[in-house]
């Protein structure tokens, strides 16, 4: 059985109403009274599970050296500001 609810609902409630999709409940969402779409569960079983890969390090980034200073950087955004 589809259940109408207005589109605030579906927005206040997303994920409580979406929980109620996977469980295999349908909704139909309206706009001003008029029924805009269908939220449905899938047809068939759930698609499989996304393939992950490893990050990789481009750039070389990660062999930067940091710069240390001998005064804090707020001395010199309080420089850079002065100067507008």
């Amino acid at each position: 059985m589809t259940r109408t609810i207005p589109h605030r609902e579906l927005r206040n409630n997303s994920s409580a109403i979406l929980r109620e999709v996977a469980g295999g409940e349908s909704f139909a969402i309206t706009n001003n009274g008029e029924v805009v779409a269908l939220l449905v569960p899938p047809a068939g079983p759930s698609s499989p599970p996304l393939r992950r890969r490893s990050a990789r390090v481009r750039g070389g980034f990660g062999e930067i050296v940091r710069a240390g200073l001998d005064h804090p950087i707020q001395d010199d955004l309080d420089a850079l500001r002065g100067d507008r």
